[in-house]
């Protein structure tokens, strides 16, 4: 085996100044990357013990080119070639070995599935180098098809895919590609490549530093891929044509119009607060499908809401996994079809809410004017920020506990800060929180992040969500427009509470590009006002 292997709005909130300087608590990128990959291995590991009810075999597959991918095959019990069963492939995550689906395998063959689970290429034991979903990764899953066609009781007109994170993309890219593929449960992955890691032009510092630490421990990185990542931390602008153009490649929305000729049924899942893959880039895509599709949004990060079916405990994503195949794949009358296709449950706890689509979650919009102009230094974290990757969404799943900020103590030199009036009654948030207003640059980069906070009355603010914003080759002096989304989320304002909105430019989770001695200017012109959206309604 190779080693290296997220009672109505009030308008006329207005900026606040003053405030002591507070020092902000960094966690290091590498301690996030070592606790990821630790509990990633944990993760891995844990489906071996288990008994194994139906025969496992464990078999070479020769992918694409030749490739040799290392894979197990679970079939029913009691098959004997008498009968053909629907063929259910499950590609592994970035930097999982090939036994990470062995649990939710063997519930899917009790259920009468053939099942071949495979270690992607440049991981593990299987050959090649690491592709990112490339083209070769997208025909070896292909290749994995036509063997299990040609070697076990696998029903060609039934075909089914899904995985986890790497596993996810896949899975959905393949679907574009080969029209075998009937449905596909794609879990925790991403939908826009470049969205997720480069989304408001920003390198997600923590979250590119922990893929790039697990590949180069568990994998094989290729020369273009090196190439990617130096050129991404390097933030070479040369470069960012062709890094764009990469991801796109890699990106199932650029096929979307692919999917949907194809008819594949598609079933989408992740958490609100994925520091990989931000639930927004989902949603955007989910929109775009024409064909049978559910979405399902709820607490945690990256991976953590199918935790406990890679071990084989209940686990409602990999249940809703398999509802989804038995109805598409076999018929099964099973009440999916009768279902609310998108389905959210709130940070702040309670059970899943159901709606007809993505646009009647933020069907109540309220319009908040930001009025005054402010000005803020640049290059110090002002204790506002979005917390450790993967790490900080942990702990809000389980206990509810997101990064907080005292509010009043936010140094306003380098921060700026709206607040609403307290809400005499709680506030529902569903969906993404939108923020336009007009910016005046002394240097021609910059970067800045926007934050939303729930206020105690004591001025504890929990963070309700965020987003970073980059910009390049501006004017220095001269005002221009700037739009954020912040990422999407579902949350819950106590009565009493209110919001506020927190602007700064430094955050350890992104690379900031503001020269020293930098300020940013905030301001609402009379014919371009400036102004926040959320999506807000009462309880």
């Amino acid at each position: 085996m190779d080693q290296r292997g997220a009672k109505r709005l009030r308008t006329g909130w207005r900026w606040e100044t003053g405030g002591p300087h507070r020092k902000a608590l960094r966690t290091s990128t590498v301690g996030a990357v070592s606790a990821a990959l630790l509990a990633a291995g944990a993760l891995g590991l844990a489906p071996a013990s288990q008994a194994a009810p139906n025969p496992v075999r464990f078999v070479d597959i020769s992918g694409d080119g030749g490739t040799v991918l290392k894979a197990n095959v679970v079939t029913p019990t009691g098959a004997d070639g008498s009968r053909r069963y629907p063929l259910v492939v499950l590609p592994t995550s970035w930097g999982l070995p090939q036994i990470e689906y062995l649990a939710p395998a063997q519930k899917l063959a009790d259920s009468g599935y053939v099942v071949v689970t495979y270690n992607v290429r440049g991981f593990w034991q299987s050959g090649g180098e690491i592709e990112v979903a490339g083209p070769p990764d997208v025909a070896d899953a292909s290749r994995v098809i036509d063997w299990a066609l040609a070697n076990t009781p696998a029903d060609p007109a039934h075909i089914g895919m899904a995985g986890v994170s790497y596993g996810a993309g896949i899975s959905l890219l393949t679907a574009a590609h080969d029209p075998r593929v009937k449905a596909v449960a794609a879990l925790s992955g991403w939908a826009d490549l470049i969205d997720s890691i480069y989304g408001g032009r920003t390198q997600h510092l923590q979250a590119a530093a922990l893929l790039d630490g697990a590949g180069t421990l568990t994998g094989r990185p290729g020369p273009e891929l090196r190439q990617i990542f130096k050129d991404f931390y390097a933030s070479n602008l040369e470069r960012e044509p062709d890094m764009i153009a990469w991801g796109k490649k890699r990106s199932p929305e650029t096929y979307v119009d692919r999917i949907n000729a194809n008819g594949t049924a598609v079933m989408l899942a992740n958490a609100w607060g994925d520091s990989i893959f931000p639930p927004g880039q989902y949603a955007d895509f989910y929109e775009k499908l024409t064909g049978p599709k559910r979405l399902q949004l709820r607490p945690g990060d990256h991976a953590t809401a199918e935790l406990t079916g890679l071990f084989g405990l209940p686990n409602d994503v990999w249940t809703d996994t398999g509802r989804w195949f038995d109805h598409h794949l076999k018929g099964a009358d099973n009440g999916v079809e009768r279902e609310a296709p998108v389905r959210l449950k709130s940070r702040t706890g309670g059970a899943y809410e159901g709606y007809p689509d993505w646009k009647s979650v933020a069907a109540t919009d309220r319009k908040i004017a930001l009025a005054g102009t402010e000005t803020i230094h640049t290059n110090v974290d002002s204790g506002a920020n979005g917390g450790t990757v993967f790490l900080s969404s942990i702990l809000d799943q389980v206990a509810q506990l997101p990064p907080v900020a005292s509010i009043p103590l936010l140094p306003r030199r380098w921060a700026a800060v709206w607040q609403s009036e307290r809400y005499p009654t709680a506030q529902h948030i569903r969906g993404t929180a939108r923020l336009h207003t007009t910016l005046t640059a002394t240097k021609e980069s910059g970067t800045l992040v926007a934050y939303l906070y729930d206020v105690g009355p004591l001025g504890l603010g929990k963070l309700v969500g965020h987003a970073p914003y980059t910009f390049h080759g501006r004017t220095p002096g001269k005002p221009f427009g700037v739009d954020l989304e912040v990422f999407s989320t579902a949350y819950d304002v106590p009565a009493g509470h209110r919001l506020a909105l927190v602007v700064d430019t430094v955050d350890p989770l992104y690379i900031e590009h503001n020269p020293s001695g930098a300020q940013l200017t905030f301001s609402s012109p009379a014919n371009d006002p400036s102004y926040l959206t959320v999506p807000l309604r009462e309880q």
